[in-house]
């Protein structure tokens, strides 16, 4: 196991924008937050250049986790999320981002996390769209400039980078080497740590199982653990909170199902509450 704290993003660092990324920015507008707390979308023009373009979601399904039942009767200990955020998803600005945006689409619902119960400084700040998450890292030199406006994933540690460039959050990484034993044996305490402790969301990558995911929750039972995952590769209209969960889009799965061969890594921020 592995444990990282990620470098401050440097302010000073200059924002090196093309001109032709500069249209795109401005052609896909932010979230905007209404008084009431209902995250109303306006994504503006999205359909720039060759981007495929599909029906934009006007709101956002919230808390799409809430309701499930635990997935064992009698639980040893259960730790979960709590706070407001809202489910991003395959191409809910009306970009068709299938086959390489998970990781953004999880950045985004974690952000929308830090948006609704963080500080003062970071209340209702709209989570960055994709170009804004590409630029950011260009920016911290992380990235090469041929990154913006690409098609190209990101991770755990990017997340761990855009987390404290927008809203100035420090990350732990957490590395598990294979699936299975080691996986129960490590993430499981990190996880219940950190939900008892930031009550915010995680997220979950690997190599072989390289799918983005959301862990929303762990539960520990007499014949094994599982995670609460908020998956984000729905790709379509908005649906109902149980229609998600019917679907599998907000499912505890357990560990012993995750891939064995490959290695995960874990983005934890680090919430002072």
């Amino acid at each position: 196991m592995g444990l990282y704290q990620n470098r401050k993003s440097t302010q000073s660092l200059s924002l090196q924008t093309e001109s032709t990324y500069n249209e795109l920015l401005l052609n896909m507008n932010q979230s905007d937050l209404t008084s009431g707390g209902e995250m109303v979308i306006d994504w503006g023009e999205s359909a720039v250049g060759n981007v495929n373009v599909m029906a934009r979601v006007t709101t956002l399904l919230t808390n799409v986790h809430t309701g499930l039942p635990p997935p064992v009767t009698e639980p040893l200990k259960t730790s979960l999320v709590e706070g407001e955020y809202q489910y991003y998803h395959y191409g809910c600005d009306g970009q068709d981002d299938r086959g390489w945006g998970c990781g953004y689409r999880t950045i985004q619902t974690m952000a929308s996390w830090l948006g609704y119960n963080c500080t003062t400084l970071i209340q209702n700040k709209p989570p960055p769209n994709i170009p804004e998450i590409q630029q950011a890292l260009v920016s911290m030199m992380d990235k090469p400039s041929s990154f913006l406006g690409s098609k190209e994933w990101i991770g755990t540690f990017e997340a761990s980078l855009v987390l404290s460039y927008f809203y100035d959050v420090p990350c732990r990484l957490v590395h598990v080497r294979s699936g299975g034993a080691e996986l129960e044996q490590v993430a499981v305490e990190e996880l219940h740590q950190h939900f008892d402790r930031h009550r915010c969301p995680v997220m979950m990558g690997g190599d072989r199982d390289n799918s983005s995911k959301g862990i929303f929750g762990v539960c520990s039972g007499t014949a094994g653990s599982y995670l609460l995952i908020v998956d984000p590769h729905y790709y379509g209209s908005r649906m109902e909170r149980g229609e998600a969960q019917k679907r599998g889009w907000a499912v505890w799965k357990r560990l012993a199902s995750f891939n064995q061969s490959s290695f995960y890594n874990l983005c934890l921020p680090q919430i002072g509450r």
